[in-house]
């Protein structure tokens, strides 16, 4: 899949978690699945379709009649912009800021803090090794 950057509203996460999860999908299928799981009507899903399809985020195929719709978007690049605009907005870019507005109000599990310093151990090690070439 292509990198593309595409700002998605909350209703178009839910298509794109369709796509993502069930592969190239027809529009029935995209909307039998939406209504069941959001009360969506049909016409509302298939709105949400073309418009991902304008933003460059889905692309639609035609054989034999029947038109599939599939994510041009990857769910971590997605993820990834969401993040980074989200983080621009709300904290200036600082995730240090993030974390520590997030533990101000609750604690974080164990598992948690343990991934975080790995991460961060693995992140140091990497700046490191660049130093060194």
């Amino acid at each position: 899949m292509a990198e593309h950057n595409v700002n998605l509203s909350p209703s178009e996460w839910h298509v794109m978690e369709f796509l993502w999860t069930h592969g190239p999908a027809t529009g029935r299928e995209a909307t039998q699945h939406l209504e069941a799981r959001m009360g969506w009507s049909r016409s509302t899903t298939l709105t949400l379709l073309r418009r991902l399809e304008g933003k460059g985020a889905v692309a639609s195929d035609t054989a034999l009649g029947l038109k599939t719709f599939r994510p041009l978007v990857a769910r971590e690049d997605a993820i990834l912009q969401e993040t980074e605009d989200f983080l621009g907005r709300v904290y200036q870019g600082s995730l240090s800021l993030m974390v520590s507005s997030l533990t101000k109000k609750q604690a974080l599990p164990q598992e948690e803090i343990d991934a975080l310093y790995a991460l961060l151990q693995e992140l140091e090690g990497k700046q490191h090794d660049g130093m060194d070439h």
